[in-house]
Order: structure tokens, then sequence, then C-alpha cells
């Protein structure tokens, strides 16, 4: 059994928690320039969640003694998981091309593996709204799913919304098992390109009743599907810098949005001006007010 941390007092009555990782980036931004930033999907999704006011949580590995870049994360989510070496974090190397086009050049899970619902803490299931991020299979997310549901069965009381994002590689690669994430989330989040890989066409996508999705069209902004409703919330102009992150922004200042009690259209708008801020800057800057 791994060490983890778990404060269970300090994790109580969050209003976001997001599973998934962090992870140290090397990126070739477009303008030539290369940096060196804090990455993951979970981490920016809990970071854009608490920029838009709410508090927000994170599950997943963190490393003794936390990497410079991450430090400032610590100081503003309350992370929680399984404590590793910072040689065990996961991490990626992406060159960007402009217009939101990149390639991932290389790419390490590290410790992920150490994140399992066994050892996830009780008071996960208190949030309002908790997001499984994308993680390295669709199965790793199927296995926290089921076990959010068996215990915010098991708790009663008011029920937690859960939300589940997704990449192009498990859209592909294994789609039955993003469908049945699809289909037993309450919330879900992709791209244009996942969606058309799930559906065959952005136009065919609908959920069951009382299910959301939001589908992100880079600078022509995002959809939100609630049933057989489909509604456009427009893009903003945006110099593109880094655009790293800026699905995962969108969807934890959605959520934000949404545990605030916002509608989800209103969520979505809010949400898109965090987006191109992030898409104007390195990494998750931003996110943490440098």
């Amino acid at each position: 059994m791994p060490k983890i941390q778990n404060p269970k007092s300090k994790i109580q009555n969050r209003d976001v928690f997001v599973i998934g990782t962090a992870s140290l980036d090397t990126l070739h931004l477009s303008n030539g320039q290369m940096s060196h930033a804090a990455g993951g999907a979970g981490l920016y999704t809990a970071l854009a969640a608490h920029c838009v006011g709410v508090r927000a949580g994170l599950f997943a590995p963190k490393p003794d003694p936390l990497p410079e870049p991450l430090q400032p994360v610590d100081a503003l989510l309350q992370w929680v998981g399984p404590i590793i070496s910072p040689h065990d974090l996961p991490w990626l190397e992406i060159e960007h091309h402009g217009g939101g086009r990149a390639t991932l050049i290389h790419a390490s899970w590290g410790a992920e593996a150490q994140l399992t619902p066994q050892i996830m803490p009780s008071a996960v299931t208190q949030a309002h709204i908790i997001h499984i991020a994308a993680l390295s299979t669709a199965e790793r997310q199927l296995d926290f799913l089921k076990m959010l549901d068996l215990r915010r069965s098991a708790v009663g009381g008011r029920r937690s919304l859960i939300s589940v994002g997704t990449y192009g590689r498990l859209v592909y690669g294994d789609t039955e098992r993003v469908c049945q994430l699809f289909e037993q989330a309450d919330l879900f989040f992709m791209n244009e390109n996942e969606a058309k890989g799930l559906f065959g066409s952005v136009e065919r996508v609908r959920t069951r009743p009382g299910a959301l999705l939001f589908v992100t069209l880079d600078a022509e902004g995002a959809l939100v599907i609630e049933g057989q409703q489909t509604t456009h919330v427009p893009g903003h102009p945006a110099t593109e810098l880094d655009p790293t992150g800026a699905g995962d922004t969108f969807c934890g200042a959605t959520l934000a949005g949404l545990a605030r009690g916002q509608s989800p259209v209103a969520a979505a708008r809010q949400a898109m001006k965090l987006a191109v801020q992030t898409v104007q800057s390195v990494g998750p800057d931003a996110l943490l007010g440098q």
C-alpha cells in the first residue's frame, strides 16, 4: 500500500474534486521557444476550477519534495494522493505547430498506476462534482467511476455529479469503453475530433435525459449538448502562445460554474474566457496568476 497524504479534515466539502495527474512537461512552442512547465489534465482542470472561485481538490500522485514548478499548485489546491519520488512524475514532450495543432513527441505516465480507487479518500465523494480526468486507459477511468457510484450510493443524501474527460487515443483505440463512460457519466467533455471518432459527426451527438456533453471546437468555441438540444457558445479571439491544457481549463472552469449554480451555457461562456487566457500564456501560468 503506497503512502498517501490524506488530511481528511482538510478535504471535506470541496466543491469540485478532480481525479487525475500532474506532470512536468517540455513544450516546443510554435514561436521556436522551448519551455518546461507544470502540466497534466488533472492539474489544469483543478486549477481552472479554483480560478473561477470554488474550492478545488486534486487526487493525484504527489511528489516529495515538490519540484519548483509544482510548488504554487500545492498552495492553491487541496492536493492528496500517493506520495512518490519526483523522478516518478508523469511527463510529456509536446511540439506545437500553431493553430491548435500539436505533436506528442514523448510521454510517460510515471506513477499514475499508484492512483487506484482502493486508496481514494472517502471524502472525495463529498464534493459537489467529481471529475475523472483523462488517464492512461479508459478501463482505469471506468474503475474509478464504478467505485464512485458505489460510494455515493452507500453514503446516501446529496448525490455528487460525476464528470469524465477523454482524449483522442482512447476514443479511437478503446471506443467501447469510452462509450461506456459517456453513457454512465453525468457530465462529459471532449473535443470535436473525439466527438467525430465516437459518433461519426458532431451533429449526431445526443445525450440521455439529464446528462450533459461539452464539445470544444478550438477557436470556434464549444457546444453544450443537453439531450436533443445543442447550443453553440462562441469562442474569443486569442493570440496563441501555448494551447496546452486549454480544453482541460475549459472543463474545470465549466464545472466550477455549474458548482456555483450557473446554467450549463452560462458556465461554458465563462469557461471560454479562461481557456483563452491559458492559450495566451505558457503552461498553467494564467491559472497560477503568473
